[in-house]
């Protein structure tokens, strides 16, 4: 977005100067360092674009029973980490809302702590007691809009917000106007839920934006733009030789970062509310806890906005200091009684304090520990009875876990269940459709479910069960159902008999050959060899058989080879893997090998000699010319 905004500004300024031949063979070599950027990472690039199709970030394979969206990410949750309006006050006063996870913590100072010493508690029980309800939502210090569990203030610094103020007044070059776009830009898409006006024309029409979330995360950009204008307005005081004008423009950048930073002090209630928009569901949760004391509930309410105005004062003296610092720094160097080495000194000594002590607030010495003393989760004790199987690709559902969100059991074991940021779409559907009113346990089946832990309500206490009728690793089925579209499949799977017969799309059929598909009773095919990238089934048929194997179905990778010839196969059940056989003994291997990825990495190898190659020749180039 940034390079687009500066060549816009650039072509403008290019047509009015009638430049355009310098401006195209600008272009020309920026196209070749693209072309050159895209080569080097092809691997990377490849292999995401194509498996990004069939993520949830991808085109929906539903129009019926869905909550997806027909492409890309659903808004609210692409929208789910926003930056909040207000919150760009955190630019200039780190904690303007209220801090970040991991950083609140209530003194005995406090007015949450008053409260609770007031009803007779002891200093520590009440700071526990306050420490306790910040968990609750719309109860931390934080009141920003940032949800629902990782929230922080983007922090430029002080004197870096008062130096890009000043650099708007005094850089003359176009760049300034690019940085100024730019960082205009990133604020309002950063806005997402917030203040969606911009952020949705981008989302809707412009390519590959909805595949992205915590849009606030933009903002990285902000912050790139911010410290290159304030070095810019520093490089423009000393290079000044009227000295004179350039002190009346920091004088303005002074009063406006100054006066809006005494102003955030004096009455920081006129720009901010200090109250959350689910505070008034966190003090009924609270009343709730207390058991319907909701006086002492209504008091933390306004303790908590208390604390969150002193925290923001705190810090906004803070800046106003640093900003005073900064300010004498540029006039003593006006006024001749610093030279330039010293500003730079100084500068670098006072952003650098000013960054480091905000920084240490989030990276302290505690939250370094020794890679001998990290913590490994421990296996329960049905995780530790599952374990002993020898099976190599058994699955396990945990009951007691939500599947998209179980970070226990996949941790040990190949899970039903687990969280990823970049899931199938097609397995996200089975999810929303089979397992999200009650369990399908025909889609549990075929997905080689072997074990399934269960919780006892009222001891608590974790079970296994083995599940007897999983399909196991691949099977021969007796017939093949044929339905139309990605709707009827997934309503075929709702109830089915997987072990007897296999749920085909029609854009399959000509991989099928129904009239010589038999059914063998005694046919066998057994998982031989496992790994994550190559598997190897042994078969054995009088018949010429449809197999399923308990596998996903992804076509942009996976091969299968039958007695080491590639052969074709097909998706069955939704998201499985299905081939038909032919008659006889069979070793069928299934490899990962992506063509994205190893044609890639040749493209990447090529891409990255042609950069040596050119980085040379610009080497050699500078010292003949150096030379001569």
């Amino acid at each position: 977005f940034a390079i687009f905004i500066l060549i816009g500004i650039e072509l403008y300024h290019a047509i009015k100067n009638k430049t355009t031949a310098a401006f195209l063979k600008s272009m020309a070599y920026l196209g070749a360092a693209t072309l050159l950027a895209l080569a080097v990472n092809a691997s990377l690039l490849w292999s995401t674009y194509e498996y990004g199709k069939e993520t949830i970030r991808g085109q929906s394979n539903l129009t019926q029973h869905t909550t997806e969206p027909s492409n890309g990410l659903e808004k609210g949750y692409a929208y789910q980490y926003s930056q909040g309006v207000l919150e760009c006050f955190t630019f200039l006063v780190p904690n303007a809302s209220g801090g970040g996870s991991g950083t609140e913590s209530f003194d005995r100072n406090s007015e949450t702590v008053k409260v609770f010493t007031s009803k007779r508690a002891s200093e520590e029980q009440a700071v526990g007691a306050a420490q306790q309800i910040s968990g609750i939502p719309g109860l931390s210090l934080y009141w920003g809009y940032k949800r629902p569990s990782t929230y922080g203030p983007f922090y430029f610094g002080a004197v870096i917000c008062f130096l890009f103020i000043f650099g708007l007044l005094v850089v003359k070059s176009r760049v300034k106007w690019w940085l100024l776009a730019t960082v205009v830009l990133t604020m309002l898409l950063s806005f997402g839920g917030d203040w969606p006006y911009v952020s949705d024309i981008f989302f809707k029409y412009f390519p590959l934006y909805n595949k992205f979330r915590a849009v606030e995360s933009i903002l990285a950009v902000t912050g790139l733009c911010f410290p290159i204008l304030a070095l810019l307005a520093v490089r423009e005081v000393i290079a000044a030789s009227d000295k004179t004008v350039i002190f009346k423009k920091l004088k303005i950048a002074f009063y406006i970062t100054g006066g809006l930073t005494a102003l955030l002090i004096i009455a920081p209630s006129i720009l901010l509310s200090f109250r959350p928009q689910d505070q008034a569901s966190g003090i009924a949760t609270l009343t709730q806890a207390l058991k319907g004391d909701s006086g002492t509930a209504n008091s933390v309410g306004s303790a908590l906005i208390k604390d969150r105005t002193s925290l923001e004062q705190a810090d906004a003296i803070r800046s106003l200091i640093f900003i005073v610092v900064a300010f004498g720094l540029l006039w003593a160097f006006i006024k001749q009684k610093i030279n330039a080495t010293v500003l730079s000194v100084a500068f670098l000594i006072v952003i650098l304090g000013d960054l480091w002590q905000i920084d240490r607030r989030y990276l302290r010495d505690e939250n370094f520990a020794e890679k001998q003393d990290n913590t490994q989760p421990k296996p329960r004790e049905v995780d530790q009875f599952i374990q002993r199987d020898p099976d190599p690709d058994y699955r396990v559902f945990d009951m007691t876990q939500t599947p998209r969100y179980d970070l226990t059991t996949p941790f040990f074991h190949k899970s039903i269940g687990g969280y990823s940021a970049a899931r199938l779409k097609r397995f996200e559907e089975i999810l929303d459709n089979q397992f999200s009113k009650s369990i399908n346990q025909d889609v549990l089946d075929m997905l080689n479910t072997k074990y399934i832990i269960t919780q006892d309500p009222k001891s608590q206490n974790l079970s296994m069960q083995r599940n007897p009728t999983a399909c196991g690793h691949a099977w021969f089925v007796k017939k093949i159902q044929l339905v139309k579209d990605a709707d009827q499949e997934m309503q075929a799977i709702t109830a089915f008999s997987p072990k007897d017969e296999a749920v085909v799309d029609q854009r399959f059929k000509n991989l099928v050959d129904e009239k010589s598909i038999n059914f063998d009773p005694n046919g066998t095919i057994t998982l031989v060899h496992y790994s994550p990238d190559d598997m190897i089934y042994q078969s054995g048929s009088t018949t010429s058989s449809v197999a399923v194997f308990s596998e996903i179905y992804y076509d942009k990778g996976w091969k299968m080879y039958v007695d080491g010839k590639e052969q074709p196969y097909f998706r069955a059940d939704y998201i499985l893997r299905a081939a038909q056989l032919p008659v006889g003994n069979h070793k069928v291997e299934f490899i990962f090998h992506p063509v994205s990825y190893y044609t890639g990495e040749k493209i990447s190898l090529a891409g990255s000699i042609l950069l040596v190659l050119a980085l040379g020749c610009v080497v050699y180039s500078e010292i003949k010319r150096k030379k001569t």
